[in-house]
């Protein structure tokens, strides 16, 4: 049993190590994840390689049921808008007094129709609910169940032009990160405004947070201000991950 065990580890670590490979062919290059010209960076492109290989491009995550739901801590979470968090916007300090009457979801870059988004504006959207698990570096999960806009049909609104290749995301706490175009359209990437049957909670990233169920839950950026399509790989500096010893890519 277990060398039947160590056969199936080693027929996957083998695909992962083929995909790689198969990027790295010539004319390939720009297959792979932004961050692969890093030798401490050769675990994502392992990781990112494998994944996109041997799973479907639009695997979904698993989802429960109603009763599966669970408490779910807001952890290390700081209101943007409070005046001691370090990353102070004075913005959506505005914002959250006005009950977020005010706020607009920036859509930019290489999209033909770019504009601004209400939350009225992403409750016209054809709603998307699912109940998934939300798997935490940190070494904890919890299940809730999230209300949104998949991101793809916003996009798909704007005009994404062919030439895009990432979908990169500012938020009002100062923080930037970025997904490929597979996840910016996979079916169960959300614009989330509620949780729990609930409007979103400034915990949790109010007025609307990013849910990506197939990456590692620092990926859910919280409190979104802008969206910017680009064909070119955005680390966003000391905003983003990689600079913060992250991983760009957070696959599970």
């Amino acid at each position: 049993m277990k060398s039947r065990h160590l056969l199936t580890r080693r027929k996957v670590l083998l695909a992962g190590l083929a995909a790689v490979g198969g990027l790295l062919l010539p004319g390939c290059t720009k297959k792979l994840p932004p961050t692969y010209g890093n030798i401490l960076r050769m675990g994502d492109v392992l990781t990112y390689g494998a994944q996109r290989v041997l799973l479907p491009g639009q695997s979904l995550a698993k989802e429960y049921s109603s009763r599966d739901i669970t408490s779910f801590p807001a952890v290390g979470t700081v209101n943007p808008g409070d005046p001691d968090h370090p990353r102070c916007s004075e913005t959506y300090r505005r914002l959250q007094e006005r009950a977020f009457a005010d706020w607009h979801l920036s859509v930019e870059g290489l999209v033909a129709r770019p504009g601004f988004y209400s939350l009225a504006d992403l409750k016209r959207f054809p709603a998307r609910t699912q109940i998934t698990r939300h798997t935490c570096e940190e070494g904890w999960s919890a299940i809730a169940e999230w209300t949104g806009v998949p991101l793809g049909q916003v996009l798909q609104t704007a005009g994404i032009l062919p030439e895009a290749r990432f979908v990169s995301v500012y938020s009002y706490d100062d923080l930037a990160d970025s997904i490929d175009m597979l996840d910016a359209f996979h079916p169960q990437t959300l614009l989330a405004y509620g949780m729990n049957g609930h409007d979103l909670s400034v915990p949790h990233g109010a007025p609307v947070r990013l849910r990506i169920e197939t990456q590692l839950g620092y990926k859910s950026v919280k409190y979104l201000a802008r969206i910017v399509v680009t064909n070119e790989f955005d680390d966003g500096g000391e905003k983003g991950n990689i600079q913060n010893g992250w991983s760009w890519y957070a696959g599970i």
